[in-house]
């Protein structure tokens, strides 16, 4: 039996553009089960979208918390986002919006 799955967004602040954050983070969802996708946003953010197992996305959030070496995290906010069919089963880094 499959667990269940929800999604949620993320929004990194802090120095997480130019640093191998949406990299960092493609590496950790893979391998948690993690589908969504990470870009940058104008304002310096990265958004993370994600779907997964409830605690998978605990684990992601903590990662995304603590950020790769060469990042500094200020602040991550986040919401509950409906599960994207498009994205059951992958990650991806897209362009930035």
């Amino acid at each position: 039996m499959r667990e269940e799955r929800s999604a949620r967004r993320y929004y990194v602040s802090g120095t997480v553009q130019g640093v191998g954050f949406r990299y960092f983070v493609n590496r950790i969802a893979l391998g948690l089960d993690v589908a969504g996708y990470a870009r940058n946003l104008a304002d310096g953010r990265v958004e993370v979208y994600a779907a997964g197992s409830p605690a998978a996305l605990a684990a992601l959030r903590s990662e995304l918390d603590r950020g790769p070496r060469g990042a500094s995290v200020e602040g991550v906010t986040e919401e509950t986002a409906t599960i994207e069919l498009g994205f059951d089963g992958t990650f991806s880094i897209e362009y930035d919006a």
